[in-house]
């Protein structure tokens, strides 16, 4: 699968994707349904840690958790599904500075609005990603709102 991090493509992703408990890896990188998260977190010692969430998560277990997290991966599972981009700006104006990666079908439309809500990271299925994707974060040049990337509204920037 494609990664985007930082507007660069990126070979090499440490994340192990575990959707049931009997299933976790002895060792490597961790990333767990939120769900499963608050089931075994506390089993899991030390080891590096990453959730998934989604619009039907109760975002407040991670809001509280936020320095545990290196990454968290906001699911969108259909085009027309936008809660993920409100769960970025909370996770962002509660001070999360990690990698926030978007996943499941974010569509090349979209990439800039998601990284101007905070998602630095955009993960692509095989036949959904082109390397013209790269063009999409600036093909808006006026900004009306503020966001994460710049608070400010359109009448008070230069």
């Amino acid at each position: 699968m494609p990664l985007l991090i930082d507007r660069q493509i990126v070979s090499d992703d440490s994340w192990q994707l575990v959707e049931e408990a009997d299933a976790l890896p002895q060792s490597g990188d961790l990333l767990l349904p939120l769900a499963l998260y608050l089931e075994q977190g506390a089993t899991l010692g030390e080891r590096r840690v990453a959730v998934k969430v989604n619009g039907d998560d109760d975002l407040a277990p991670v809001l509280d958790a936020l320095d545990r997290f290196p990454m968290i991966a906001i699911e969108f599972p259909i085009f027309r599904d936008g809660r993920g981009f409100s769960l970025a700006r909370k996770l962002r104006r509660a001070g999360y500075q990690g990698e926030l990666r978007a996943v499941g079908n974010p569509a090349r439309d979209q990439l800039g609005y998601m990284e101007r809500c905070g998602f630095n990271a955009f993960q692509f299925a095989d036949e959904a990603f082109s390397e013209e994707f790269l063009n999409a974060f600036g093909e808006i040049s006026v900004r009306y709102q503020g966001s994460s990337d710049d608070p400010r509204p359109v009448y008070l920037q230069n």
